[in-house]
């Protein structure tokens, strides 16, 4: 390894003083180049130094293979066939959704495997020392909720299967605000467990995933299996034309649609560098990403499907729930394996989706008080008391109210990071300044206005129109700001190119250079 070139000014595509670059381009701090302790660093935001990047391709792909492999995402293809499209149709778009949401996963996880950075760390570039915890913030609060929405759901299924063990006195148990005790005492205890795994750091949440993501991806099959011995094929269901067919009626469904199912991994797309921070290079996220995750989504939405039209084939109507599904078998064994794999399925993609990112970002927020785990801990906290089972209650808040508003914002901010890595840096980053009071990522105070004027504008148009249909959802009937309305069907897609255009538009017109001090090794 050799130090890199002399200092220039953020925009120019050479290496600053007080990093060490290796042959394959990745690169990590000289030794006191960053401090010790401080106001903005922690050892968990710290870049990760190269020799414990050591993820493979094989651990991004199981990585991705067990965050598809879920509950949720087995019934998205369910929610489009409720809203009226067939089953080509639902696959078709959730693949489509995310051909086009692994791009800016790509892009954004660039800078993981090459400074070793999370997230919040890497927004420091764009909006600032201080100014990073606005989206730290709302990418922890997104996390938060999909946290418990997850728990919620893994906790149900676990009682649904345990019932079908015990029998009645398990389901008829005395109820507690509403639900049996023995159901919260399933979504505790599930609660309980994910936390205890990711209390243990990185390593076991990679060791988790490499053998969670075989084991799930059997079960799956296996219940395609059991259904297809069940039903002698599959038919019914894949027989049943489209109720919106390809023209006027079916666009105005798609596009909303398509723009829920990018929202589906919006997060992702903001946080992955909180995860590819642990990569042996460029290849191996590449590649991981690209097999596992739009390969995996498109697979598992024609697996729900076809298990799906097997049901509606052996039982008279088609049933979505994967769990509901399995607790028609009459054997314990089956029941059991059912049980451990939702189990493991929903507590891979909970952990890895939901845990890792709002506790690197809350760390963001308050390094001195709160480390990784800390920042876990909480996000289990608000994941319990947001009340997460109203937000799936039908296809509509689902669809287009949460994953449709979520992709907006989210999509806002991952165009400003795209445009700031990529056309304002060209992948150039200082990596003690991103850790520096003063330096040039400091701008006004530790804020970027620039950074924040295009956040506040891209969200505006992406969710500022936001509607439902009467009696299905928050929003008026005729948008939040009725002008805005079109443009809500494209939310995610609106807030990523105004984020992208605006904030490089800022910057080349007012780059506002910052004092950058004479390094003196580490600072607080």
């Amino acid at each position: 390894m050799s130090a890199t070139p002399s200092p220039v000014p953020p925009e120019l595509p050479i290496a600053p003083p007080g990093q060490l670059t290796a042959p394959d381009g990745r690169v990590e701090p000289a030794p006191g180049a960053i401090a010790v302790h401080g106001r903005y660093v922690n050892d968990d935001l710290r870049p990760v130094p190269l020799s414990e990047r050591r993820w493979t391709t094989y651990n991004f792909t199981a990585l991705w293979v067990g965050m598809a492999h879920n509950i949720p995402s087995w019934t998205l293809a369910s929610g489009l066939v409720a809203l009226g499209m067939d089953w080509k149709q639902a696959v078709f778009t959730i693949a489509l959704a995310n051909v086009v949401v692994l791009v800016p996963m790509l892009l954004t996880g660039h800078a993981g495997p090459k400074y070793g950075i999370p997230f919040p760390v890497l927004a420091r570039a764009s909006f600032g020392l201080r100014g990073a915890n606005l989206p730290a913030l709302v990418r922890a609060a997104v996390a938060c909720c999909w946290f418990g929405i997850q728990t919620w759901i893994g906790g149900q299924g676990i009682y649904v299967l345990l019932g079908k063990i015990f029998g009645g006195d398990w389901a008829g148990a005395a109820s507690v605000g509403g639900y049996p005790w023995t159901l919260w005492l399933c979504f505790l205890v599930f609660w309980a467990v994910e936390l205890a795994i990711i209390h243990r750091g990185m390593e076991t949440l990679r060791r988790f995933e490499n053998w969670a993501a075989p084991f799930v991806l059997v079960g799956a099959l296996a219940l395609l299996g059991w259904m297809a011995a069940k039903a002698g094929g599959f038919g019914a269901l894949l027989d049943q034309p489209s109720a919106l067919g390809w023209g006027e009626h079916f666009w105005p469904v798609f596009f909303p649609s398509l723009m829920g199912m990018i929202g589906f991994w919006a997060t992702l797309s903001l946080n992955i560098p909180d995860f590819t921070r642990f990569g042996a290079g460029q290849r191996a996220q590449v590649w991981g990403q690209s097999l596992g995750l739009p390969t995996t989504m498109t697979a598992f939405a024609l697996l729900s499907v076809l298990v799906t039209s097997g049901s509606q084939a052996v039982y008279g109507a088609p049933i979505w729930d994967p769990v509901a599904l399995a607790g028609k078998s009459d054997s314990v064994f089956g029941l059991l394996f059912a049980l451990v794999t939702v189990l493991i399925a929903t507590i891979s993609v909970n952990i890895a989706a939901n845990v890792v990112s709002p506790a690197y970002d809350l760390a963001h927020l308050a390094p001195k008080l709160i480390n990784f785990r800390t920042g876990a801990l909480i996000t289990g906290v608000v994941g319990v008391i947001i009340l997460p089972w109203k937000l799936t209650a039908t296809p509509e808040l689902y669809i287009f109210t949460w994953l449709g508003v979520v992709g907006g914002l989210l999509g806002t901010v991952a165009g400003i990071l795209i445009a700031d890595y990529w056309i304002i840096r060209r992948t150039v980053l200082d990596l003690a300044d991103l850790y520096r009071p003063g330096g040039r990522y400091w701008y006004s105070a530790g804020w970027n206005w620039r950074a924040v004027l295009a956040f506040v504008v891209g969200g505006l148009l992406a969710v500022g129109g936001s509607y439902s249909q009467p009696g299905k959802g928050p929003f008026p009937a005729d948008g939040l700001i009725p002008f805005l309305r079109p443009l809500a069907d494209y939310g995610w897609a609106v807030g990523l190119a105004t984020g992208l255009t605006l904030y490089t538009v800022l910057m080349v017109m007012a780059p506002g250079r910052s004092a950058r001090p004479e390094r003196t090794g580490s600072t607080g």
